[in-house]
């Protein structure tokens, strides 16, 4: 009908779409392109809480934990407790966040029973840093090298340290023979 025309919108008049639509896909083209360097923490902190929290935009959330924990990894390292009292952090999230700590301490250990990472002081240091990154609690460890330097097994007790000579020779009988 001639009157119906009037109250059509011309083509191509449209309004655009908001800047959000299409962030997730975004962000997840520049990290697969990229890799991690090519985002910044809180981006980073997005990819991981995607896939826990559907359709609700994340970097209010990711920038508070920035804010809250200092990085990245204090965010992904910080205990369940802290990460409960995060509004707008439930517990798909946290465990999303706790997965990603645990791939890494996995990788870590990985990394170093295949080769002689242990051969110098700051290769002691950097795996003792990653095994501990961010515990809330002093820890006691214990590594087993071989004549190779390589790790045999590490050995941590959470609680407070007191060395007892005993059960470290009996730890590393055992491991000496696993």
């Amino acid at each position: 009908m001639p009157g119906d025309e009037e109250t059509k919108e011309p083509a191509g008049l449209a309004e655009p779409a908001p800047h959000y639509h299409g962030h997730r896909e975004r962000l997840r083209a520049r990290f697969l392109k990229g890799g991690s360097d090519a985002l910044a923490d809180y981006e980073l902190l997005e990819l991981v809480l995607f896939r826990a929290i559907q359709r609700r935009d994340l970097k209010p959330l990711a920038k508070n934990l920035i804010k809250q924990f200092g990085s990245f990894a204090e965010a992904v390292s910080a205990p369940i407790e802290r990460l409960k009292s995060i509004k707008g952090l439930g517990d798909a999230a946290i465990t999303e966040l706790k997965i990603v700590e645990a791939a890494a301490h996995q990788l870590a250990r990985g990394q170093v029973q295949n080769r002689p990472v242990l051969s110098s002081w700051s290769n002691v240091l950097d795996y003792c840093r990653t095994a501990m990154a961010f515990a809330d609690k002093e820890q006691l460890r214990v590594l087993f090298l071989d004549k190779r330097n390589r790790l045999i097994a590490d050995s941590c007790s959470r609680k407070a340290p007191s060395i007892i000579p005993r059960s470290i020779r009996a730890r590393w009988s055992t491991a000496r023979w696993s």
